[in-house]
């Protein structure tokens, strides 16, 4: 029988070489197994209900382990506001709208967000939370202005480019276009229960799915219009 042929090279890259690259790659796995699971409980139990013991037991692995990763329930939290954030605007960032026409740029973001928030709704449930909280941990992050300004110069730089070209008005404030943009996408999840209890129809629902896509993308490229 013919032994297996291996790629070297492959199965190099694959697991780190040395036992203390071993241990950082599984440190580095821990940590973001325990942010993956604290996700899913802060923003379903907040920030006062979530227990450690709870994300201890779903990670199998011990508080003390999480509090030498984090320090605190409250730094952990903080963890998961950075991530979730950042977590939007790398994919924000990978779309390369800059690299289409501005139309056609806005309309990738506004499905972009539509998607993002109709998919991803412990992130919706997170930003319901920190409001709550008044942004107090969200401000304790240094990095956290810096990490959300991008999405503020990509709208900017579309709404130039459309000026210049006849598509859009002059005189849009991107910050006022991100808010109108994030403002349709996140109430008909963040509040769909209230919607529901008030109206009889729940907006996140699946058949209004392609219906509020549309609607989303229509809304703002009439408000930017020339």
């Amino acid at each position: 029988m013919k032994r297996p042929v291996t790629n070297d090279k492959q199965n190099s890259a694959a697991a780190p070489a040395s036992p203390e690259g071993r241990r950082k790659y599984d440190a580095e796995q821990t940590k973001r197994n325990i942010l993956d699971i604290a996700t899913h409980e802060f923003s379903t139990m907040g920030l006062s209900g979530a227990r450690v013991d709870a994300i201890a037991e779903r990670t199998h692995t011990t508080k003390r382990m999480i509090y030498y990763y984090f320090e605190s329930k409250e730094k952990l939290y903080e963890a998961v506001l950075e991530k979730v954030y950042s977590d939007i605007r790398v994919l924000e960032q990978a779309l390369n709208v800059d690299a289409m026409a501005p139309t056609e740029g806005v309309r990738k973001l506004v499905e972009f967000s539509f998607d993002y928030h109709d998919k991803h709704r412990d992130f919706v449930r997170l930003v319901s939370i920190e409001n709550i909280h008044q942004a107090k941990y969200a401000e304790q992050l240094a990095s956290f202005k810096d990490r959300n300004a991008p999405i503020i110069a990509t709208l900017e730089s579309l709404l130039q480019r459309g000026a210049q070209t006849g598509e859009f008005r002059t005189g849009v404030d991107p910050l006022d276009l991100h808010l109108v943009i994030s403002s349709f996408c996140f109430h008909r999840i963040a509040n769909r229960y209230t919607w529901a209890a008030a109206f009889g129809r729940d907006p996140s629902h699946a058949r209004l799915r392609a219906q509020h896509r549309e609607t989303a993308v229509e809304l703002v490229l009439r408000y930017i219009s020339a």
